[in-house]
């Protein structure tokens, strides 16, 4: 178990961050690509969107049991006020967002009386909500919009790591990797 002094996140910490990140950009760029395909290559690359969500689900109560039972090492002392509430901030909104999306996804086929197909393993089934394809199309909406966002908020995250481990020298990116100077 790490310690809050630690400068660096825990080995655990660091795995669920990475898998987590490349999941998900793995899973905009499904979605990205499946807008230019046929119907019936959309279906079958959207299948794969879909496990992969609720893959990305499972992963961050995962990561968020595990954030509850080891402590996260402290912002850097040389951080303005407003930079620690909008990192926090930031933080947040991701682990509402890699909860919510794949629900919202997962509620949105359910709406047109779907389940979920994991990778050919098993199949989650439609949540009880019964058929209605115009709640469904309403939630695709919200569900893309956010997905949207979600990708502006990432690049922030990415864009905020850079300046402050190169510019400010805070060392922060190095707190998720398991090399560098934290």
């Amino acid at each position: 178990m790490s310690t809050p002094t630690q400068a660096r996140y825990s080995a655990g910490a660091m795995i669920f961050h990475w898998v987590i990140a490349v999941a998900v950009i793995v899973n905009w760029r499904i979605a990205e690509a499946a807008e230019h395909l046929s119907r019936a290559e959309k279906v079958t690359l959207m299948d794969n969107h879909k496990a992969l969500g609720i893959t990305i689900l499972v992963l961050t109560l995962g990561r968020l049991l595990w954030r509850w039972t080891h402590p996260v090492p402290p912002l850097p002392s040389k951080l303005a006020n407003w930079e620690r509430i909008l990192a926090r901030s930031v933080h947040v909104i991701f682990y509402v967002l890699l909860i919510g999306l794949p629900i919202g996804g997962w509620l949105a086929v359910s709406f047109f009386g779907k389940g979920v197909e994991i990778f050919g393993l098993f199949s989650l089934p439609a949540i009880p909500v019964g058929e209605n394809a115009d709640a469904g199309k309403t939630i695709i909406g919200f569900h893309k919009t956010a997905g949207g966002i979600f990708i502006y908020l990432i690049a922030l995250h990415i864009l905020g790591a850079l300046k402050h481990t190169f510019f400010d020298k805070t060392g922060v990116l190095w707190r998720m990797l398991p090399f560098g100077k934290a």
